[in-house]
């Protein structure tokens, strides 16, 4: 393989375009770009992707230059072999399905919040066309925030996270200079960073004064402290000769971590979820608005677990007995993954195959878009189908599900992520209505990070710095369905059909 150095197709990556991505995908299993100092290889193939993922003694995530300075380059998921293994595990436990459930009444104060502002953007707007973008990016910041801190922080100050984190966004593209030059896109994120950080290291310090007086746990930090807490106080009674039982050893020993550090590691979860999910919170939404039948699945579905009750507040229960919920949700993730490539850093001469090797220090992106896309497991892939995942194989071919990668680096909100966007596409559908308004781009794909509706349209982070008008026409009309407590799925269409409710 071969590119022109330094400089190499500098327009595309700046402005990238999904179909010349999709070009290189199906050019063959691997491709290859060269922008300015990196040289980039693209492994394209379901088995190649999963062999870069999987390969962790030759190369490790990277994302780009300049996330060392943003992320900070002591962050843990820059760590490598057991010390990125040793620092996974003491987070495992903050994901568990008991821990899962210790968020979900946070995370439902903020849907409440929420889909009670959406009704009123859209009743102020006079019921005409809204861009709904900037609000399912900011209801997803403050689900992140809400589940990962708490009420240590302030609703401004997630407000502000949620206008500026768009700029820590524009700072990681591909082709930014690894460099800080003042006014720049790498020096707005930078400052964007330094804010998030000062947040979360506050966040931390009112956590360790609150959980080391016995206070209970809401989130995340509080989890995490406490396991913090319950470690030193483990350590301290054996340092002592005090004799204890097994059962007194807390499941995972980890030190006490120091503010700025809980922050770094907050910060990547941030990192992992923002664009992410607003992605697919803006996909979901807008498929499900072009899909009454699938809609009213899901409202018929979520009112039963609720025994007819919509105001019924969510378990772990409920949400494990919504197949069709979850099925819609995987479908989404699989025909519009938010994540397309996940760049990594070739450690040292990696060979590939048997006729390649990667050389030390090139950059290799295994990609998802057409694992999730191979007609061979899921049959007619262009096609939006949640049954393939009820009646269909789509269980049957784990190897494709790339959306949360693979290997040692796997996400590891995976499971949260799922069950968060079931929870809020449930709760929406039991309390509202809405419409999409669709074009000739609705379902064409736009590339910034992670991907959206092609009717995208991204302000300049420079002048703006909020990313507010995001997706000019996606028109989300949402009705109150006030009034339905215990009706079934009849009484929702027709309450559609006269629009009885206000807008």
């Amino acid at each position: 393989m071969f590119k022109i150095p330094f400089i190499g197709p500098f327009l595309e990556s700046v402005n990238p375009k999904f179909e010349k991505y999709n070009a290189k995908w199906q050019s063959g299993p691997l491709s290859c770009v060269s922008v300015f100092h990196k040289f980039v290889v693209i492994a394209s193939t379901r088995d190649m992707a999963r062999k870069v993922f999987n390969s962790p003694t030759y190369v490790k995530p990277c994302v780009v230059d300049i996330a060392y300075k943003l992320l900070r380059p002591t962050n843990w998921v820059f760590l490598d072999g057991k010390a990125h293994v040793d620092y996974r595990k003491g987070l495992n436990g903050l994901f568990t399905r008991q821990a899962l459930e210790l968020y979900l009444p946070g995370q439902e104060e903020v849907y409440d919040a929420y889909f009670a502002r959406f009704l009123k953007v859209t009743k102020d707007a006079g019921n005409k066309p809204v861009a709904f973008m900037s609000e399912f990016r900011e209801l997803l910041c403050a689900v992140s925030c809400r589940t990962f801190v708490g009420h240590y922080i302030s609703d401004e100050a997630i407000k502000k996270i949620a206008d500026d984190y768009y700029m820590i966004t524009a700072a990681l593209e591909l082709v930014n200079f690894p460099i800080i030059i003042p006014f720049t896109k790498t020096w707005y994120g930078k400052k964007a960073a330094d804010m998030v950080l000062d947040e979360f290291a506050k966040c931390a310090a009112k956590a360790k004064v609150r959980m080391n007086a016995g206070g209970e746990m809401h989130s995340i930090l509080d989890a995490w402290v406490k396991q913090m807490i319950d470690s030193e106080a483990y350590r301290t009674k054996l340092a002592s000769g005090v004799k204890m039982d097994d059962s007194e050893k807390p499941a995972m020993l980890i030190r006490t971590f120091t503010d700025y550090e809980i922050a770094q590691t907050l910060f990547t979860f941030l990192f992992a979820s923002q664009d992410a999910t607003s992605s697919a919170a803006t996909w979901l939404f807008q498929i499900v608005a072009d899909r009454p039948d699938v809609m009213e699945k899901l409202r018929e579905e979520n009112m039963r677990v609720r025994k007819g009750d919509k105001n019924a507040r969510l378990t772990m229960d409920m949400l494990e007995s919504m197949p069709y919920t979850r099925a819609v949700v995987k479908e989404q993730l699989r025909y519009r993954p938010p994540v397309l490539m996940v760049p990594y850093l070739v450690k040292k001469d990696f060979p590939v195959t048997e006729t390649y090797t990667a050389k030390k220090g090139s950059m290799i992106i295994p990609t998802t878009y057409p694992a999730l896309h191979d007609p061979v497991a899921y049959p007619e892939p262009e096609t939006f189908d949640p049954e393939r995942w009820i009646t269909g194989d789509a269980e049957k071919h784990p190897k494709n599900w790339l959306v949360f990668g693979t290997g040692p680096h796997y996400c590891l909100g995976q499971t949260y992520a799922t069950l968060n966007l079931m929870a809020m596409i449930g709760k929406a559908c039991v309390e509202m209505d809405w419409k999409h308004e669709v074009t000739p781009l609705s379902e064409e794909i736009k590339i910034f990070a992670t991907i959206f509706p092609q009717v995208c349209i991204l302000d300049d982070p420079y002048t703006t710095k909020v990313f507010t008008n995001i997706i000019r026409r996606m028109t989300v009309f949402l009705h109150s369905a006030r009034g339905t407590r215990g009706m079934n799925v009849l009484c929702f269409k027709r309450l559609h059909a006269e629009r009885e409710s206000v807008v």
